[in-house]
């Protein structure tokens, strides 16, 4: 075939047809550029084997539990997944949007990219394609990218929805998209949007989400306690920045609300396993605020832009309990920033930036 059928395609309006291309010639979609959001994922249903299939998925991924599968295997499928899905397909039940028969993460992301895509139409025009996929369960990354490139994205912009870089997210998602790729014939030139964990509209949309439920509250909390998702302390000593990206995050939080020290807190929840994890454990840590005489707390979760089973069932059930249990009487949970105006505009201000050179 000719060289020039290589180049930047003349293509016939309404036709699909290159300049000068044979009648038989595949038909040649307009060139976009794709912009793929993605979240950690979700299970299709709560029942028993929908979140087995998931669970697996998820816990059989290395850059997640790093253990030999000689060792890991065995127990994951003879143990763990004959027990674990009945007691988190139970928890899922308890946030699940009956309504539209999906988990709440994948609502609240269906709602992010509609906004998301709104905002790119208004300063692109219709020269941005917006879709989001989930590295387990579905819609899958390999899915959406077949999709954008069948529908003529020669570029795709891929965007972990995670603010804070860690190999069990950010990597594990950028594995799955760049193995898509690897099945492509024609692939796109691609690009990933590295963590935002500290950018100031990110960091402003956090401080805004924190003054708007002060507000509303008739007292102040004793404390706000940002808690992020927890990873074990190996990984950090192996060179995981994301420890240090947290605890930036609160910093960066506390100096834009203008508060003291004493008046935001760090700490990690979601333990699994027997291996040390960063430290302090939420659900211990607002237990040892309620003995220590603060009965009025506030808890915030930065590291996820949308509230999931982690948030709302973990944070909302059993890190409530815990410190209600300890003498607490007063908590309350800040939901993510999720489809929030200025969460949005974060978002689309990070695409931008990261869309340079590829759009006026």
């Amino acid at each position: 075939m000719p060289d020039a059928q290589y180049s930047q395609p003349d293509i016939t309006p309404g036709q699909g047809r290159l300049a000068h291309a044979p009648a038989d010639h595949p038909v040649v979609k307009a060139p976009k550029i794709g912009v793929l959001v993605a979240n950690l994922g979700t299970p299709d249903g709560y029942d028993y084997w929908s979140m087995r299939r998931y669970l697996n998925e998820f816990l059989s991924d290395k850059r997640v539990v790093d253990i030999s599968d000689w060792i890991w295997q065995p127990l994951l499928q003879l143990v763990i997944l004959t027990k674990r899905p009945f007691a988190s397909g139970k928890n899922y039940k308890l946030i699940w949007n009956h309504e539209k028969n999906e988990s709440p993460l994948l609502t609240i992301t269906k709602d992010q990219t509609a906004k998301i895509s709104d905002a790119l139409k208004a300063a692109y025009g219709g020269e941005v394609l917006v879709d989001f996929s989930m590295r387990y369960g579905n819609p899958t990354t390999e899915s959406k990218v077949k999709a954008m490139v069948a529908a003529g994205c020669e570029k795709i912009l891929f965007f972990p929805l995670y603010p804070h870089y860690a190999g069990a997210t950010s990597a594990t998602a950028n594995d799955a998209f760049f193995a898509a790729l690897m099945k492509e014939k024609r692939q796109p030139t691609a690009r990933v949007v590295s963590e935002y964990f500290d950018h100031p509209k990110y960091i402003e949309a956090l401080a805004g989400s924190v003054e708007r439920a002060y507000a509303a509250m008739p007292q102040k909390p004793d404390v706000l306690v940002a808690s992020y998702h927890g990873m074990p302390i190996r990984y950090l000593m192996e060179g995981d920045p994301y420890h240090c990206q947290c605890a930036k995050t609160t910093r960066l939080l506390r100096e834009r609300l203008g508060w003291d020290k004493a008046a935001i807190d760090t700490s990690f929840q979601s333990v699994f396993g027997r291996e040390e994890w960063l430290k302090p454990y939420t659900v211990e840590h607002v237990a040892e605020l309620a003995k220590q005489g603060k009965k009025n707390i506030a808890v915030i979760a930065p590291a996820f832009s949308a509230d999931c089973i982690e948030t709302l069932e973990e944070i909302n059930g059993e890190i409530r309990e815990a410190f209600e249990h300890a003498g607490g009487e007063t908590f309350t949970y800040i939901p993510c920033l999720n489809d929030d105006a200025a969460h949005i505009d974060a978002l689309a201000t990070i695409i931008g930036e990261n869309l340079a050179g590829w759009v006026k």
